[in-house]
């Protein structure tokens, strides 16, 4: 057997085995433009910090949020004005050219705000209602079904947002009754997590007496921890074939909300569970809030389950690449290619499955630029100062001197100048 069959033989038997399960949610939602579900892409949201009110502010985010890739953007109607804003802040995402679907977000006062300001429920896309805020004891009911008619009023659908933060106290306790009259009782974590399922496949039963349709319902569970989330998404994609919108809440700040976010999802994903995600992250105080999208993007594109812009593979460095010259030229070529993606996007079919490398030292740095479409090799301590570039595996050209940078740029977009059709 030769080393490329064996390879080969491998790559078989690897893509058999880690290839995410089939998708299981079996319905397709619309929201707006978006598909969720069904054979549809997982999907990117994301959801705004500004205050609703402030029009300029939150219409500016909601489109940088977009041109970062949410394909959803969510915003908070919380106040008279801000239900009054949303319909503003439509008009204003129109004069930039920006038409992502909004998600309006309903706590408390979401009936009287609807009521109230139905151009606001006909400027979103869908309405978020956490079950636990709806009202509480006899109003509680009849609070929902308000939100669900006015959802059927205007044709929107719903996600049902079950949060453990604010879970129906009512229900919970039915819950611990229950499980006090077992043989053997539960753990606390576990009627937690069994709350959260029942209280969100109950209320999607009440939205379907109320009228809405089975296509216009998705739900989550959202907790703060990695392996509560992964038991409950687990036990919802097993009772229901509702769209799922995955998320860990409350995931936290900096590599931290990162790990967390990517532990909990990649393990739901890899199973076939889930239609559309948030990474909850929280921003460094002046922080860039599309910093989320991003992350989700990467959780998505590394598993291999979509494409949204160039991979840049790089080393991590060692004692042979004291030079800090790759990793520079690892994070211009990152930046480089996610600035270029907006206008790639447009003009040019397929360009988001490009794969580049940047390495720094011969061991594995001519091997690893051969694997992608375009890589570059540098050089290590005590190595010639030269830098090779491979192009679809065969060596092209070398690079010299002190404009490599400039250079392989230029080779990247000829690249793509070359092997990616024109749209249009």
């Amino acid at each position: 057997m030769t080393i490329e069959t064996a390879m080969t033989d491998a790559a078989a038997v690897t893509d058999n085995r880690v290839n995410p399960a089939p998708r299981r949610a079996s319905i397709e939602a619309s929201v707006g433009k978006v598909r969720l579900g069904g054979t549809a892409p997982i999907v990117v949201q994301s959801m705004t910090n500004t205050d609703t009110e402030d029009v300029f502010s939150t219409a500016k985010q909601v489109v940088e949020l977009a041109r970062a890739g949410s394909e959803l953007v969510r915003i908070t109607v919380n106040t008279r004005e801000a239900a009054a804003a949303v319909p503003k802040i439509r008009e204003r995402m129109a004069q930039l050219n920006c038409d992502v679907p909004l998600i309006g977000d309903f706590h408390f006062n979401g009936h009287k705000l609807l009521t109230e300001h139905p151009e606001c429920a006909e400027a979103l896309a869908k309405l978020r209602i956490n079950p636990g805020n709806v009202g509480k004891g006899s109003k509680r009911d009849e609070q929902f079904a308000q939100l669900i008619e006015i959802a059927c009023r205007h044709d929107k659908p719903v996600r049902i947002g079950v949060n453990w933060g604010s879970l129906d106290q009512a229900l919970l306790a039915r819950i611990m009754d229950e499980n006090a009259k077992r043989p053997v009782p539960k753990d606390a974590g576990a009627i937690m997590r069994e709350a959260m399922v029942t209280s969100a496949l109950e209320s999607a039963e009440q939205a379907l007496a109320v009228g809405l349709p089975a296509n216009r319902i998705i739900l989550s569970c959202k907790v703060s921890g990695v392996q509560d989330l992964i038991a409950v998404y687990r036990e919802l994609g097993a009772r229901c074939n509702y769209p799922l919108h995955l998320g860990l809440t409350e995931a936290g700040m900096g590599s931290k909300g990162i790990v967390a976010s990517s532990a909990a999802m990649a393990v739901l994903l890899q199973e076939g569970i889930g239609d559309t995600l948030r990474v909850s992250l929280t921003p460094e105080p002046g922080g860039d809030r599309t910093r989320e999208v991003i992350v989700a993007q990467e959780i998505l594109q590394t598993m291999g389950l979509r494409a949204f812009t160039p991979l840049v593979a790089a080393c991590p460095g060692c004692g042979r690449t004291t030079s800090t010259t790759f990793q520079e030229l690892a994070q211009d070529i990152q930046t480089y290619v996610r600035e270029q993606m907006p206008h790639w996007r447009q003009t040019r079919l397929g360009v988001e499955n490009m794969t580049l490398a940047v390495m720094g030292c011969v061991v594995n740095g001519p091997g690893e630029s051969k694997h992608a479409n375009i890589g570059i090799s540098l050089p290590g301590t005590g190595e010639a100062p030269v830098a090779p570039v491979y192009i679809d595996g065969e060596r092209a050209v070398t690079l010299r001197g002190d404009n490599i940078l400039a250079e392989f740029r230029g080779l990247i977009d000829q690249y793509v100048a070359r092997s990616y059709p024109p749209l249009g």
